[in-house]
């Protein structure tokens, strides 16, 4: 996964990480699969919303699905949240290179 200087991407991933139920879910994911039976009792909503939740999470590829039978299985996708870390990382170290003009003094 390529995210790091794909603003996209990255909006993406920090649109799933700003909501408060998407993080419980991922910490509830620790680093074992979770099926969502256990989620949705955990986090006492409905089937739909959590579905939605898990959409978002998928697809800025911080978790994995598969299905199994009639339910669905999620773990946490380490690449995915490397990749999070990575381009947080890229955040903070990068430089706009733009100069403010108020400092300036008039007439110069």
């Amino acid at each position: 996964m390529d995210i790091l200087f794909d603003n996209t991407k990255m909006a993406k991933m920090f649109k799933a990480l700003g909501d408060e139920n998407r993080l419980r879910i991922l910490q509830m994911l620790g680093d074992e699969e979770t099926c969502a039976c256990v989620l949705l009792k955990e986090l006492e909503i409905s089937q739909p919303t959590l579905s939605h939740h898990m959409k978002l999470l998928v697809d800025a590829e911080l978790v994995s699905a598969r299905k199994d039978g009639r339910w669905m299985r999620y773990s946490v996708n380490k690449p995915g949240m490397q990749a999070g870390q990575l381009a947080m990382a890229h955040l903070m170290a990068s430089k706009s290179g733009l100069v403010c003009d108020c400092l300036k003094k008039e007439g110069e």
